[in-house]
């Protein structure tokens, strides 16, 4: 039976080795989650890339250039990191490609390319991920993007959520940090987002007046879709 595993930060990532396994990259609040979402909304791909002036050098190229540093959009792009960016329709998305760089969820991406696989995670495409698990059957690493390479409530929440739901077809009690993060779900899943408003994140989103990403971010299996890193890009299974 397969492994799964929590990797509570990045900075932990050293201490993993991801030959063999399936890397999910989660960043709820809320890399993941828009990614996810712009891929929903008719993004024929996306691009992660480290710094700004990278992302900036896209748009010539045609691509719609996204940008987020500490939670507020940068300047000389087109969107920030909410997933209404690509739902609203102020921009145009659908049959667009997208450059996006932000504080936490594309550096954790980048950091995971050594797994056999790497995809994108979020309580929007929960289950489509578990199936997605379920058919590669291999062991499995969620990596947390975290806060700035700290600890953050969320993405740990989104891991034992995960847990739950592969616990029939995963090893999911030889960590101690899945067992963590499952028992934290467990605690909180009855009412996630009032549990989330004690968390440090949630509470600098509030402060820029953008809790409402925070309930879309925490809605279960709305898409059924699996963000997929191939050949450089992220495309949609």
């Amino acid at each position: 039976m397969p492994a799964l595993d929590v990797c509570f930060s990045p900075e932990l990532l050293t201490l993993y080795d991801l030959r063999g396994k399936v890397a999910v990259v989660v960043d709820i609040l809320r890399a993941t989650s828009s990614m996810v979402t712009a891929l929903a909304a008719g993004i024929t791909h996306i691009i992660p890339v480290a710094e700004l002036a990278e992302c900036r050098a896209f748009a010539p190229q045609g691509y719609l250039t996204a940008a987020e540093r500490d939670g507020v959009q940068a300047e000389g792009v087109d969107l920030g990191n909410s997933p209404f960016g690509y739902l609203d329709g102020k921009v145009s998305v659908k049959g667009r490609a997208l450059a996006i760089t932000t504080t936490n969820g594309t550096r954790a991406i980048h950091l995971s390319l050594s797994a056999d696989s790497v995809v994108l995670g979020g309580f929007l495409n929960l289950e489509a991920v578990a199936n997605f698990l379920r058919q590669q059957q291999k062991d499995v690493l969620v990596v947390c993007a975290g806060w700035k390479g700290q600890f953050n409530l969320e993405d740990t929440l989104y891991g034992g959520a995960l847990a739950e739901r592969l616990a029939a077809d995963f090893d999911t009690a030889s960590s101690d940090a899945t067992l963590a993060a499952l028992h934290l779900w467990q605690y909180a899943k009855d009412d996630l987002a009032g549990y989330l408003l004690q968390s440090a994140h949630v509470r600098r989103l509030n402060s820029l007046e953008v809790n409402k990403d925070m309930e879309f971010c925490l809605q279960l299996d709305e898409y059924n879709l699996v963000p997929i890193w191939q050949d450089g890009r992220i495309v949609a299974l």
